[in-house]
């Protein structure tokens, strides 16, 4: 009894112990090609959240199976200015980040108003609203990509 108890206990920690790992941050980038490569794994990760979101409208499918990517895309819209430190340049991000951080955070702002803007139609079950909402997103990531990227 014993033994089948301890099994039990272990063979319930495993997927624990994936999950617990699986949630850790990682580490916090220092150098300007760490910041390099975390800001284009999470813009990729961006546009994957606006396509699964657009999946899901575009098939008969309740929007709030879309809520999950929404919180997602929330949260990387308010890390996305802080992965632009002084010095931390390179790859597609033009010098004009740094040389006009008023314009930055101000690009930055209108995807963090747009992506908050997308949880109101998703709950309702809005898909008109959703669209208009989804486009909304595009167009700031479109906007900020044509000024502060090469």
């Amino acid at each position: 009894m014993r033994r089948a108890l301890l099994l039990s206990a272990a063979l319930a920690a495993i997927p624990l112990t994936a999950f617990a790992q699986e949630q850790t941050a990682p580490a916090t980038p220092t150098t300007p090609e760490q910041f390099h490569a975390l800001r284009e794994a999470k813009m990729a990760q961006g546009g994957r959240l606006l396509m699964a979101m657009k999946r899901v409208a575009d098939s008969d499918r309740e929007l709030n199976a879309a809520i999950g990517y929404i919180a997602a895309l929330i949260a990387w819209s308010h890390e996305l200015p802080t992965l632009f430190p002084e010095g931390s340049g390179g790859g597609d991000a033009r010098p004009e980040i740094w040389s006009d951080p008023t314009g930055f955070a101000a690009a930055a702002a209108r995807f963090q108003t747009a992506a908050d803007a997308l949880t109101a139609p998703a709950l309702a079950n809005d898909r008109p609203a959703f669209q208009t909402a989804w486009t909304q997103v595009q167009a700031s990531c479109d906007g900020c990509h044509d000024s502060y990227r090469n």
